[in-house]
């Protein structure tokens, strides 16, 4: 029984002296961040999806546009370290061309954003010549000069609506398509056919019918990555942003969450009356957390890696992200 008690002391000690040595680490290492920062005339972009000591330590949290576009407005800022995936350090370079974009980790990439190329497009064009084709914001660049017009999750609906046609080619998620087409009436024929996000098809209804026993008066909201399924069964359906506001606005004490986890810290962080509970405990983008503090301090100090994006498709890409900006939501 001593024995067993000791050990017990030695353990406790132990996970202790540890984790004050790893506080006093990252409390060092987010000084050194911050001192690089000034130095460098740097800002960080965070995404809502990247690490807790990240998000705490960013100019800026939100979802990629909302980086971009508060990128835009820093005009003092020379260095935008994008503590994203791939795509929304594109966005950044894309709609800041004077400005020098990092990504701190080059394996930081969208398998969505991976699954439609220039060359998909095309093919489907070829099928449907007259059908504009809208874009979500998640692909690459190259795929983003051939499109007509983009959108974010937050205003796909509104985009869609914007225009004049009643046949859309969307790419690439399927499950946003689908949501758009249910909210505008129209026909959006998606690119690729089974396009989608490897978290946001984690969540399952029967999830969520498992926490609804435990917490009966918990309010449901969900990312329209999420699988028809899941959608019916939410109360509120939106982008990361809308999200936000909707956990605010809502009277609900306990609200059931159906994005990635890395979100809650933000919803908790603002809404410290409230619980939020992840509606799947796996669903995690293990390309967003690629991003770590150190990879962070190390991108800054070396100035690497350096996202650029050839000026004949970015300026394609920058005409459709810009019509995207003149639909209001």
């Amino acid at each position: 029984m001593k024995k067993t008690r000791l050990s017990r002391v030695k353990t406790y000690i132990f996970s202790h002296a540890f984790t004050a040595h790893t506080q006093g680490e990252t409390m060092n290492l987010t000084d050194k961040i911050q001192k690089l920062k000034k130095q460098k005339k740097a800002i960080i972009l965070a995404h809502n999806y990247q690490r807790p000591e990240i998000q705490d330590i960013a100019d800026y949290i939100g979802d990629s546009i909302e980086l971009s576009r508060k990128a835009m407005l820093e005009k003092d800022a020379e260095i935008l370290l994008v503590s994203a995936v791939d795509f929304m350090a594109e966005s950044a370079a894309i709609l800041n061309p004077a400005k020098k974009v990092l990504l701190p980790s080059l394996g930081a990439r969208c398998p969505m954003a991976q699954m439609l190329t220039a060359e998909e497009i095309k093919r489907w064009k070829v099928h449907y010549p007259d059908a504009p084709v809208v874009l979500y914001v998640n692909t690459l660049a190259s795929a983003k000069a051939y499109c007509d017009i983009c959108c974010t999750s937050a205003n796909a609906v509104e985009v869609i609506n914007s225009l004049d046609a009643d046949t859309i080619l969307f790419g690439p998620d399927r499950n946003l398509a689908e949501y758009a087409a249910e909210k505008t009436g129209k026909t959006l024929i998606p690119i690729p056919e089974w396009g989608f996000c490897p978290t946001h098809v984690l969540f399952q209804p029967e999830d969520v019918a498992v926490l609804k026993m435990q917490y009966p008066d918990a309010a449901v909201m969900v990312h329209p990555e999420c699988s028809a399924e899941m959608r019916k069964v939410a109360d509120f359906v939106g982008s990361t942003s809308k999200m936000c506001r909707y956990a605010r606005e809502s009277t609900a004490k306990t609200i059931i969450v159906g994005t990635e986890e890395g979100l809650l810290h933000r919803l908790r962080k603002e809404n410290p009356e409230k619980r939020f509970i992840v509606a799947y405990e796996g669903a995690i983008c293990p390309n967003m957390k690629l991003n770590t503090l150190d990879r962070l301090y190390a991108s800054l100090k070396q100035e690497k890696y350096v996202i650029k994006v050839p000026e004949a498709v970015a300026g394609k890409a920058r005409t459709a992200l810009e019509r995207m900006f003149e639909v209001k939501s």
